[in-house]
């Protein structure tokens, strides 16, 4: 009798992430589950199992490049997560086995150019094989996808149709960045400036949309500090708008345009003032200018930012969280002759740093969604919201500290 498959199978175990979501799993007793570690060092995998008391699960090793073992590792599981990034220099070998061998995939990458280069080479396997493909699982876009799709099953049911319109204001925000969210950055800077054609597609906000959507709305981008007179508020851009918009307009899309096809969606980040939109402005804008400089980038990887494996610590995960808000103007009711518009409100709140206390958790649950409540979902690529909306929000609530909600 042939074994039985593992639910998952958590690749990049001992990377910074891996490990905070080898404890949280360790720990988790809700539901019943199978699972196993893989990464490329032994020794490191043999580790953490002894640190957790995990010596009665599996563990595989197989490095990034070597696709018979990651092959080998996919024939063993339903799903396959990984946290290896960057994903545009580590992640293709993986994500061509999975679609290949109809093994369900998650990760956390925020690169779109590496997404759109997976999408044309392998979402016509994906779908063949059944292979449910799930990107950025995270931080980035998990809180801004399902934000949206509950503010517009929200503005549907009160109106019969969507909000035009959404505008998302991080309100809130604390935590710290890991060595591997500065890797992944400084891959898509340098990528970008070596290749003009790619500089121009990552503009395209529609870049991640299936061939033939007949999206051209003009939409929104937060270049500077400004005041936004309808929220009576000043912003300042938001450095994951970049992914979080382009995973959104790719859920409308695979939502046979649930959103509309002229909808408008834009992020940013909320300030207290003039002077701190300007000055934050204006420290993120000499960043980004200073890494698109190759000598520049590389005394600044190599002396001043963290090194992938580096993060938050324990107690700074604890003590982070995040307040996000999805601000939608309704269509005007036509029975209230005084009110023009009525301004629907949600929020995405998380309890824990973002990036990892949260993330880890938010990846888990996006996992074990995909090993027992994904059924009816047909092999490709797909967006949290456009595959896992409604279980996902509830085990966000339930099991990962992350509430979407009305206000």
């Amino acid at each position: 009798m042939a074994q039985s498959k593992l639910d998952f199978i958590l690749y990049g175990a001992s990377s910074f992430v891996g490990q905070i979501m080898v404890e949280y799993l360790a720990s988790y007793s809700a539901e019943s589950f199978s699972w196993a570690i893989a990464g490329r060092d032994e020794q490191k995998l043999l580790s953490l199992k002894s640190q957790f008391k995990l010596n009665e699960i599996q563990h595989f090793v197989a490095d990034a490049t070597d696709a018979e073992a990651l092959s080998a590792m996919c024939a063993q599981t339903k799903v396959v997560v990984t946290t290896v990034g960057p994903y545009a220099l580590y992640g293709e070998p993986l994500v061509a086995a999975c679609a290949q061998s109809g093994t369900d995939y998650c990760d956390l990458t925020g690169e779109p150019q590496w997404i759109k280069a997976m999408l044309d080479k392998y979402e016509a396997q994906a779908k063949a094989s059944g292979a449910r493909i799930v990107n950025c699982a995270g931080f980035d876009s998990i809180p801004s996808d399902l934000g949206v799709y509950l503010s517009q099953t929200l503005a549907i049911e009160k109106t019969g149709e969507p909000a035009k319109q959404i505008k998302m204001r991080v309100r809130k925000v604390k935590g710290t960045a890991s060595g591997g969210t500065v890797a992944s950055l400084l891959n898509v800077l340098k990528e970008a400036g070596a290749n003009q054609d790619l500089k121009r597609q990552l503009l395209n906000p529609y870049l991640l949309c299936p061939q033939g959507h007949d999206f051209s709305k003009r939409q929104k981008v937060h270049k500077k500090a400004e005041y936004d007179e309808e929220l009576e508020l000043w912003t300042m851009p938001f450095v994951m708008a970049a992914i979080n918009e382009r995973i959104v307009h790719r859920s409308n899309a695979l939502l046979n345009n649930r959103y509309g096809k002229d909808f408008m969606y834009d992020e940013a980040m909320s300030a207290k003032g003039a002077g701190t939109a300007w000055l934050t402005t204006l420290v993120l804008g000499a960043f980004v200018g200073a890494a698109s400089i190759g000598p520049i980038r590389n005394l600044l990887s190599k002396y001043v930012l963290p090194k992938p494996g580096e993060g938050p610590s324990k107690q700074q995960q604890e003590e982070g969280m995040f307040d996000m808000r999805f601000y939608a103007a309704l269509p005007k009711d036509p029975n209230v002759r005084t009110m023009q518009s009525a301004m629907q409100v949600v929020q995405v709140y998380g309890d824990k740093d973002p990036g990892y206390g949260s993330t880890a958790k938010m990846l888990s649950q996006l996992t074990l969604c995909l090993a027992k409540d994904a059924e009816g979902v047909k092999g490709g690529f797909w967006t949290p919201a456009s595959a896992l909306a409604a279980p996902l929000m509830k085990r966000l609530a339930e099991h990962a500290g992350v509430q979407v909600r009305e206000m």
